[in-house]
Formats: C-alpha cells, structure tokens, sequence
C-alpha cells in the first residue's frame, strides 16, 4: 500500500519540518473565485509545513480566508421534517452556490448535530455551496437499519437537488452511523456515464451531479464487530460476543447491521455487500466517483467508535502519533493518504492481525481499493476528552467547542472544483521540485 502520511508532532511522522514540502493548490477557472478575485486567483487546501508554518500565498490567502468569513453571515431555515437547509445571506452569492453539501448525524442523532459545522461551511465559502442537514432519519429512526435509513436518505438528496436545479456539484459530511448511511445512499444514487448498452461504472454521478468530497467524522467503516471496536466494551472478548448476539434487542435492525450479524435470505452481512457492486447497488462504483474519500478518526477516548473501525486500517496499520505543534490544527495529530490498491497485490503480512476475524479483513480489503486521505484526531488533553465522539463533530458549540479546529481542517481541505490542480512537492532525498498536472485529486 504507498502511504503519504505526516504526523503533526515533531518525530514519527512523514513530514517534520520545513524542508519537506507537500502543496496541493487548486487553480480556479477564469473569472471564477473562492473568496473574492482580487484578492486570489489560487484557492489554498492546507498548512504547507507540519508545524503550521505558511509561507508567500498561502499566508496572504488564510488572511483573506479569514477575513472574508468574518464578513458572511449564514442564512438557514428548517424544512417541513426538521431538517435545515443553510447558504449565504448574501442575495449576491448564492447564483454561483452550485455546490450542494449533505451533512448526515449518526444514531439518535438529528439535524441540528451539525449546526455549527454548516454554519461554517457557509461562512468560509459563501457563494460556493448550500448545506443541506439531513432530516429523514432523526431519533428512533436510526434503529431502523442501515439500508432503510440509506434508501431515506437517497430519496432526501433527490428532493432538493430537484427543488434547486441550479446545483452542479455535490458532497457528504457524515457523523459515525451516518457515515454508513451515506455510503448505502450513495450505491442507490450512483448514475454510470454513458448510454444504457454501454453504461462506464468507473465515471458517472450521484443524482445527476458531480460528486466531489466524501468526509466520514468517526465512522465505523468495519462494524462494531472486532476487537475493541466499541471501546466501551473494554476489549472483554466475553462482553464483545455478547453484543454480537444481543445488539439486536437495543439497536434493533441497526444493531445487526453495525455487529454483522444479519442474515438477509442468505445474502453475505450488508457492510460486506457495501464493499462491491451488488445487484442494483453501485456500491463501490458510487464510492470510487468520489475526487476525495476522507476518514476523520478518534485515536482515543472514542467509546463508541474504535480508531481502527473508523479509520479503515489493520491494528498492525494504526499509526504513531505524537502531540500536534500545529497552532491551527490542535488537534489533528496525524495524516496519511493510502493510495488504492489490488487484494491481489496486498501484503500477506497485513493479514496476520489475531484481532481481526475474516469478515474485517473482508472489509479493509474492499474499502483499500479505492484511495483514502485519513485524518487521525486526539482530544486526550481536552477537559471534555470523555465525549470525544461529540466533540469531534462539534455537535453542540457550547460544550463541544473544542473541536472547531477539526471543522476548519475539513473547509480548509475542502475540494471546490472537480478538474485539473497543480501538485507541487519538494522532496528533500532527491533535492528536486517535481510540477504534476493531474485529473482531479489524487
């Protein structure tokens, strides 16, 4: 698997100081801006240097970021069920707001989980997206199964893009078992490019738009089946059995679907169906449409959701990390992008982990085959490091406050523009400058 991974402390990481550059510069379209054209005509995704030094443009271009954000003010209003739908207050913004942004909460969740996030969203980029949070799966209605929530929420998205046909291009943020949700929703919406007799499942859209950013916020990709999966279980393999057999009986269909322990007339458990194209489902295909696939994980303090669950890796895989110098990101201890790979072409010394049964590595192995960009987060030092779950999510400013930073990490790398960006990076062993044109990302 090639990794290109950094720690933002200062030893175990792949890049610790200056001297080793990694930019990804996004260049906008004639006449076309992020903020406002007089003041950039390059949109920034992210700190140049793990220490958060930033350097010529990318300073002057958080300047303006910041500035402009403090200027917009967000609009919102609550839909018929309870969802809400936010954009700019500006009257002048919202004809280029072409970007719809789907925020999904997890279990016993609700709209209003990701207020805060929206809200910032549109503020940073106000004449770029209009955020809509999910309302169709609220409370009790989570329990209801990841395939039932999943077919909701397609049937949400269809909605509004329909009531708002000037939308082009469009994006999930997703929380915990929304983060499942999403990519079951994302199966049912997948349209492959092409006429019917010569459909191309390896391009297409999700409901007739340009699929850019997948964020999953502390997902469990894996289930909640393995090993310390749920680390409220303590890691007690008797505790953990039990809650394959019982999770049922508390999260009623949910449950079954979270611990792979349901039986459809035979059919293979559904996160394992997810990992392929099934029947009428482009599972995979709607996942791969995606120009960015990003995991945001708890390293620790997570209760509900195990760092290895949500960030798609082997235990052997989990990474060191060390406390974040970076001033902006005080939380973001660790990032790594993995590069899609063939199981045929899979280290067999990766599937050696005693801790992971067959159905995981099934998993890992389905969801390694397309890339990943994985984000690991560390709130062992916060005063509400208990609740990180919530905090990273920042699903209620007041008390979960101190994830902000995550939310501006995830603006800050947020993909606008769905063509052609410019790569730059300084390799320190060859002393050399490498300029890369490619489609896309990554």
């Amino acid at each position: 698997m090639a990794l290109e991974g950094r720690s933002n402390g200062g030893g175990n990481g792949w890049v610790t100081n200056p001297d080793r550059l990694e930019e990804k510069l996004f260049r906008a379209p004639p006449g076309a801006s992020n903020l406002s054209q007089k003041n950039l005509d390059l949109l920034w995704e992210g700190p140049s240097v793990a220490s958060g030094q930033l350097v010529g443009d990318q300073r002057r271009v958080r300047r303006v970021m910041e500035n402009d954000a403090v200027e917009t003010s967000a609009c919102s209003s609550v839909t018929e069920n309870g969802g809400e739908d936010v954009w700019s207050c500006n009257q002048s913004d919202a004809p280029s707001a072409d970007h719809l942004v789907v925020m999904v909460h997890g279990i016993l969740g609700s709209a209003s989980d990701w207020k805060f996030a929206a809200e910032q969203f549109v503020r940073m980029l106000p004449d770029k997206v209009f955020v809509h949070c999910s309302e169709r799966n609220t409370a009790l209605l989570t329990l209801d199964g990841v395939d039932v929530m999943g077919e909701r929420l397609a049937g949400e998205v269809l909605h509004v893009i329909k009531e708002k046909p000037s939308l082009r291009k469009i994006s999930f943020v997703a929380h915990s078992l929304g983060g499942l949700v999403t990519r079951y929703a994302i199966g049912k919406l997948f349209e492959p490019s092409g006429r019917d007799n010569a459909k191309d499942v390896s391009k297409g859209t999700i409901g007739g738009l340009e699929p850019l950013n997948l964020i999953t916020v502390a997902t469990p990709h894996l289930g909640s089946r393995g090993n310390n999966q749920v680390p409220l279980f303590f890691g007690v393999t008797a505790i953990e059995k039990a809650a394959v057999r019982f999770s049922h009986l508390i999260f009623r269909r949910t449950g079954q679907h979270l611990f792979l322990a349901d039986e459809d007339d035979g059919k293979p458990p559904l996160l394992k169906r997810m990992v392929e194209d099934y029947g009428e489902f482009y599972f995979m295909s709607g996942l791969r449409s995606f120009k960015r696939r990003v995991a945001y994980s708890n390293v620790g303090y997570d209760h509900i959701v195990g760092w290895r669950t949500a960030s798609i890796r082997r235990k052997s895989e989990l990474p060191k990390w060390e406390d974040s110098l970076n001033e902006k990101y005080p939380h973001i201890v660790y990032e790594e992008h993995c590069e899609a790979h063939d199981t045929e072409h899979c280290d067999p010394k990766l599937k050696e982990d005693d801790d992971s049964d067959k159905l995981e590595e099934e998993l890992v192995t389905g969801l390694s085959r397309v890339s990943w960009e994985k984000v690991d987060v560390s709130f062992h030092s916060s005063r509400l490091r208990f609740a990180a779950h919530s905090v990273i999510q920042v699903k209620d400013y007041y008390m979960h406050s101190e994830g902000t930073d995550v939310i501006q990490h995830m603006i800050d790398h947020f993909l606008i523009y769905g063509f052609q960006y410019i790569r730059y990076r300084f390799a320190r062993d060859n002393e050399s400058i490498s300029y890369l044109t490619e489609s896309c990302c990554y």
